[in-house]
This record gives C-alpha cells, sequence and structure tokens, in this order.
C-alpha cells in the first residue's frame, strides 16, 4: 500500500474527501516525524510503538571491494508492533 492508497482508505472510511484525508494522514505522519526528531517515543494503543534508538559505531566491509571500514554511530527510527497488530497479521482475531 501507498501513501495515496492510505490516504483513499482513510477518505472511505471516514467519510472524507480525499483532500481532507490528506490533510489528516499527513498530519498524523507530521506528528510521527516531529516527535521521533525531538527523541520522543509514540506509542499508539493496539497498533505498536515508534521510537529512536542509538546504533553504535562498527566495522564493516565494503560489498565491492572487501575493504575493511568503520560505518559510524548514528541515531534510527524504530517500529515495535504491539500485540493486537501481531494476532492481525497471524490471522488470528485482536
Amino acid at each position: 500500500m501507498r501513501k495515496q492508497d492510505l490516504i483513499r482508505e482513510v477518505a472511505n472510511e471516514a467519510n472524507l474527501s480525499e483532500a481532507q484525508a490528506t490533510k489528516a494522514v499527513n498530519a498524523f505522519l507530521d506528528a510521527i516525524h516531529n516527535s521521533l526528531a525531538n527523541n520522543t517515543e509514540v506509542q499508539i494503543s493496539g497498533f505498536g510503538s515508534f521510537k529512536v534508538v542509538e546504533r553504535a559505531g562498527r566495522e564493516g566491509r565494503n560489498p565491492r571491494t572487501g575493504e575493511a571500514m568503520t560505518i559510524a554511530a548514528r541515531r534510527s527510527p524504530t517500529f515495535k508492533p504491539g500485540t493486537q497488530l501481531k494476532r492481525s497479521v497471524e490471522g488470528q482475531v485482536a
């Protein structure tokens, strides 16, 4: 599903125009984006949580040359699915 497909689905489910659904979906995604940029975890009951984790620097290899290289430490967003989402994906009704 692409973003435009999600917007159409939201518009249909909430009886909104596509323009209104676009604003709603964009506001939702912006809120998550801004929270993560400020290192604030986002928890959505029944769905899951988004947070930022610190990845340590490490040694790696260039896949083309095999040459050793250092991969710098970085912050990375992660998603942990909630129990209801896991059950839905597994085919169980929550």
